[in-house]
């Protein structure tokens, strides 16, 4: 993993909030905490491993620990610790690029081989997790913020929607949101549950569950759709972040919540993990809660803001982004 130059993660715009995003010392901190936690995670697993015959079977399978420990130990744990005792210098930053490469080439191994033989599931899905702790840790130490920006671009960078007939706008949503249903609720969701059951990781949900699965995905469907049609009745736009409202929409679900098609679509992919009876499709869907809240809501909120000025600060006021308000905020002062 190659550094990236200083240039490339220069501090986003004056608009932009968010403690992952804008550089400070504070998230180097972070950084450098998430390391050493990770060091000491590390010596743990691999104290269990020569210890506890289950550890060693759920997370290796018949990988040769004593193989793997002579690669894993200096490159995982006391790499992580070197990169956790370090601050900005550069021989500490490269400590936490090595970490990082090295995590998601054992995460990329131990997937092939818990694919391949059903053995090893945990240690994959562990690895999994370190592999996205590593990698946002290393840019932390770095360089003191995520640059997710860079993943905002092209159908996921923010702009305007072309001037359009509302016949075409609204068919331009209806294809939007056909895409995300099968991407985001069907494709990727039924590769998750593949996934859970090859590598062993499968565990049973309470029988009440998809009953409760399936009103939560009714539900959210309706407001997903509620929503995208709002946003090209009134914002003569698409839900789609690149083909974006072209007027500040305060109509429909936007009333009570600021976000709904971002509640909806997260509550859609829970509630369809619910159905499927499948923990780890809703471990997703609250991932992708947290990544929308952290990463990309900084810089959508900030493009709003720079487009509608006031009326948008004004609208943020009042409305809150993921808890709806227990009454409609009236629309008429607010909107355009």
């Amino acid at each position: 993993m190659a550094e990236i130059p200083e240039a490339a993660v220069a501090a986003p715009t004056p608009r932009v909030r968010g403690f992952w995003v804008i550089p400070s010392a504070a998230a180097r901190r972070v950084g450098r905490g998430y390391f050493a936690l990770q060091a000491v995670a590390g010596a743990a697993w691999w104290v269990a491993v020569f210890t506890a015959p289950g550890v060693r079977e759920a997370t290796l399978g018949r990988i040769d620990p004593v193989l793997m420990g002579l690669f894993d130990v200096p490159l995982f744990v006391l790499g992580s610790a070197f990169a956790a005792t370090g601050d900005a210098r550069p021989v500490a930053r490269r400590a936490a690029c090595a970490v990082a490469v090295w995590t998601l080439l054992v995460t990329a191994g131990l997937g092939v081989y818990a694919t391949i033989t059903g053995e090893a599931g945990w240690g994959a899905l562990i690895m999994t997790a370190a592999s996205v702790g590593t990698t946002a840790a290393w840019l932390l130490v770095s360089y003191g913020r995520i640059p997710a920006e860079a993943l905002l671009a092209g159908p996921l960078g923010f702009d305007t929607a072309g001037s359009a007939s509302l016949g075409r706008q609204l068919a331009r949503t209806l294809l939007q949101l056909s895409g995300f249903w099968v991407l985001f609720l069907a494709a990727l969701p039924a590769l998750i549950v593949f996934v859970e059951h090859r590598w062993a990781l499968h565990l049973p949900l309470p029988a009440w569950s998809r009953a409760l699965g399936s009103a939560l995905l009714l539900l959210a469907s309706a407001l997903g759709v509620w929503a995208a049609f709002a946003m090209s009745l009134r914002g003569d736009g698409t839900p789609l972040p690149s083909a974006s409202a072209n007027r500040l929409v305060v109509a429909g679900p936007y009333r009570w919540v600021r976000n709904p098609m971002a509640l909806a679509g997260i509550a859609q992919a829970a509630g369809v993990g619910l159905v499927g009876e499948s923990w780890l499709v809703v471990v997703y869907a609250l991932c992708g809660a947290l990544y929308w809240n952290a990463l990309v809501r900084p810089f959508e909120e900030a493009d709003l803001e720079v487009r509608f000025g006031a009326a948008f600060v004004s609208y943020r006021q009042c409305v809150r982004c993921w808890a709806p308000r227990l009454r409609p905020v009236p629309a008429p002062p607010i909107a355009e």
